[in-house]
């Protein structure tokens, strides 16, 4: 239910900006000489002519709708040019419209807070840049209007076609206008700029509304379409809404809109102005009570959100008619090829924007199999999302079982699925200094890599998926390569054959042979087989993990004493120390920007592996790392 907000102390500037049958524009764009014909968008579903998406103002010109099939378009409009939307696993591929918006967006953004509603629409606060215009260079005189500007359609003004520049002019540049109205004559100025930028950077034309909240810049920027824009001055906010059909504003469309209809016999934004809050409080709760009483009035709090991304990734597909999915072959079948481009797509933005999602969602709509009228819907589910797109597509399939479990409440009857869509939403920045346990140790780990690319990216939140982070690294292979997994990620592994070893003799630093499981180096040395590297100078050798249990830390704390010491001796001897079973890591591959936010005691035993201090001494247990990790079970 919707939900009054806290209004502003100050008058804003608010644009809604919508493009122009935006779909087909995108592929006048690619093909020229389709501009200025009739042309639509059809689905990639072959059906009938496919279901049109989008129709240029041309073919509107002869009839055609965007409810229509392509062949009962054909019918209206012989000539009219019917284009496919590019596919990808075998539904509409839309990221040549969402790369297009991008560019649109990159331009609006330029001019004050930007929130993207969707693929072809965005708000705008135009707030600090209207009062800039108005202390710096006010529209003062109406000669000085440039001509986009004052093709504007002023709610409240004569309507007579041949005087409307004239009089546009005129209020935008009115002396005597109280301070709301010269802040929206700016805020109209700045938006016709800004859509003659986006038209010569970007050959798309946009219409758009201007008003003090969202909800009225909303509801009008679509009056005067196409290439136009309208402008809502406080005053003519009662006459505007007084008229307005209930079903026409926004979260009024469905039940909420319905019952103010059949209930209170309301018709109009306007009948609600007979209505006392507390009377509508009464009705619909105190929130939503508030929030019909205010939208009747034209007041709205809603701010602008600075947001530049989308807020989710979803993908989704229909099967009407036949073409219901009736067994759960057919249902994985696609909720693989969904997850699929859903896992591409959150993983684009973790790359490129460095957000991550936390939360995967099913949604269906199905039906039982002689219950045509059923009411019960099929239930949406949820989890915390893992990252790669093995994983997704098994949470889905999960998801999808429990929800069928639900809908059929224990019945054996058949069932068929209409609708499928996963959504990955709870997308949020990664704060600064976040990182994965890999970044501290920043040696080759196929296990870990295989989890998610660039996992260096990736904050540690167990919620998303303990594995991922809890990983052991098995090194057991030793000359580094690069190998692509099922899921197309690329990682680094070190190859099966032994290295060979080398004539040359080096100074190394060992690390001390730590047994139990209660070490970090328990993550460093899993390997099986004899493992051996030659290394320059400053290489560290830690022995492999052998059994043992949590009561032999302390014979493990005496012992790394005493392999410190051999360790030095070794240095000054200049010979190697002899492991048949050593493991190489080198120092290097320890990333020392990352050390200092380690713990202190854990950063004096790292430094201990790369500086040994001259005269050790044996620590009590638990002021190690050893305290970090559980002990092993035998």
């Amino acid at each position: 239910m919707p939900v009054a907000r806290p209004e502003p102390q100050e008058p804003r500037v608010i644009a809604h900006v919508d493009m122009d049958c935006f779909y087909v524009q995108v592929e006048q764009r690619r093909n020229p000489a389709l501009r200025g014909q009739p042309t639509a968008v059809v689905q990639y579903n072959d059906w009938k002519g496919g279901g049109l998406i989008a129709v240029s103002y041309e073919a509107r010109s002869f009839g055609v709708k965007r409810s229509m099939r392509g062949d009962e378009a054909k019918r209206v409009c012989p000539g009219i040019n019917l284009v496919q939307v590019p596919v990808a696993r075998g539904k509409a591929d839309l990221n040549l419209y969402r790369s297009a918006g991008s560019e649109v967006v990159a331009i609006l953004a330029s001019k004050g807070k930007c929130e993207r509603a969707s693929i072809d629409e965005v708000y705008l606060d135009l707030t600090d840049a209207a009062k800039q215009m108005l202390l710096q260079s006010p529209p003062d005189s109406p000669e000085e209007i440039f001509m986009e500007a004052a093709k504007s359609n002023i709610l409240g003004l004569p309507s007579d076609a041949s005087e409307k520049e004239k009089n546009v002019r005129a209020w935008l540049c009115r002396p005597d206008a109280d301070y709301e109205d010269k802040l929206l004559a700016c805020g109209a100025i700045i938006v016709a700029q800004l859509r003659v930028r986006v038209l010569e950077e970007t050959q798309f034309t946009c219409s758009a509304g201007i008003a003090h909240n969202k909800m009225l810049a909303k509801l009008v920027s679509g009056m005067h379409k196409p290439a136009q824009q309208t402008v809502v001055p406080s005053s003519s906010v009662q006459d505007f809404l007084a008229s307005l059909p209930v079903k026409k504003m926004k979260q009024l469309g469905g039940k909420l809109g319905s019952s103010l209809q059949d209930d209170l016999g309301v018709e109009t934004i306007g009948d609600l102005l007979s209505f006392t809050e507390e009377k509508l409080q009464e009705q619909y709760g105190v929130n939503t009570g508030t929030w019909l009483w205010k939208i009747a009035r034209g007041i709205s709090g809603e701010e602008v959100e600075d947001r530049l991304l989308p807020k989710s990734h979803g993908c989704g597909k229909t099967f009407p008619g036949p073409k219901a999915l009736k067994n759960s072959a057919s249902v994985k079948g696609w909720l693989d090829q969904l997850c699929e481009e859903l896992s591409e797509r959150i993983q684009s933005d973790l790359n490129q924007n460095k957000r991550i999602a936390q939360t995967l969602t099913l949604h269906a709509r199905a039906s039982k199999a002689n219950e045509r009228d059923s009411t019960k819907k099929f239930p949406s589910k949820s989890c915390p999302l893992r990252y790669g797109t093995g994983k997704i597509q098994e949470d889905a399939m999960k998801l999808f079982e429990s929800g069928l479990h639900d809908f059929l409440e224990s019945q054996n009857t058949g069932w068929s699925i209409t609708s499928l869509s996963v959504t990955a939403s709870k997308i949020f920045d990664i704060p600064s200094g976040t990182s994965s346990i890999l970044r501290y140790i920043k040696g080759p780990s196929s296990a870990a890599s295989q989890a998610i690319p660039d996992f260096s990216s990736v904050p540690e939140d167990p919620s998303l998926d303990n594995n991922v982070y809890a990983t052991p690294i098995h090194e057991e292979k030793c000359e580094p390569s690069t190998s692509e997994n099922e899921d197309g990620e690329r990682y680094s592994d070190i190859s099966a054959k032994q290295c060979p070893t080398s004539e040359e003799k080096r100074i190394s630093k060992k690390l001390p042979e730590v047994k139990g499981t209660s070490s970090i180096l328990k993550f460093l040395s899993r390997g099986q087989s004899a493992l051996h590297e030659k290394r320059k100078s400053d290489g560290l050798i830690c022995s492999p993990q052998g059994p043992g249990s949590s009561s032999e830390a302390n014979k493990a704390e005496e012992h790394n004493v005493a392999a410190q010491r051999a360790d030095r001796s070794n240095i000054n001897s200049g010979t190697e120390p002899s492991a048949s079973n050593a493991w190489m890591f080198n120092v290097e591959d320890i990333d020392p920007a990352v050390v200092e936010e380690l713990p202190p005691e854990i950063q004096r035993e790292i430094q201990g592996w790369i500086r040994p201090s001259k005269q050790p001494s044996t620590k009590r247990r638990g002021s190690t790392i050893s305290s970090y990790f559980p002990p092993a079970r035998s």
